[in-house]
């Protein structure tokens, strides 16, 4: 069972950066991709970004394309999202997710890390 915990979450101004990561555990850790979703109150979860871990491809949501960047280090079983030119509807709780394979659902999530951005 791979467990997910997330972290780097806080409180910025518009304008500034967060790095967020997701350390996973549990061995084999080989997933298919693994994602960043978030959720803002009285939201539903949306989708932010996507890495391939075995590959180079990323996909993003339109509204952070540009301004986030998803990256891995799998040495470290470690997800990251630099967050940059952060605005006030970036405030949600963001979650990391494992894809054991191809389809479309995403098989485990961590707890989630609050980004708070203030105007």
């Amino acid at each position: 069972q791979v467990q997910l915990v997330e972290s780097g979450g806080g409180m910025v101004q518009a304008g500034g950066s967060l790095r967020l990561s997701c350390a996973a555990s549990g061995r084999p850790f080989s997933p298919y991709g693994m994602g960043w979703f978030r959720q803002a109150p009285g939201k539903a979860r949306e989708f932010v970004a996507h890495i391939r871990w075995n590959g180079p491809i990323t996909y993003y949501a339109d509204s952070v394309k540009g301004r986030f960047t998803i990256s891995k280090d799998t040495a470290k079983n470690t997800l990251y999202l630099q967050m940059n030119s952060l605005k006030p509807e970036d405030t949600a709780v963001y979650y990391c997710a494992v894809k054991k394979d191809s389809g479309p659902s995403y098989d485990s999530w961590g707890q989630g890390t609050q980004v708070t951005v203030s105007s």
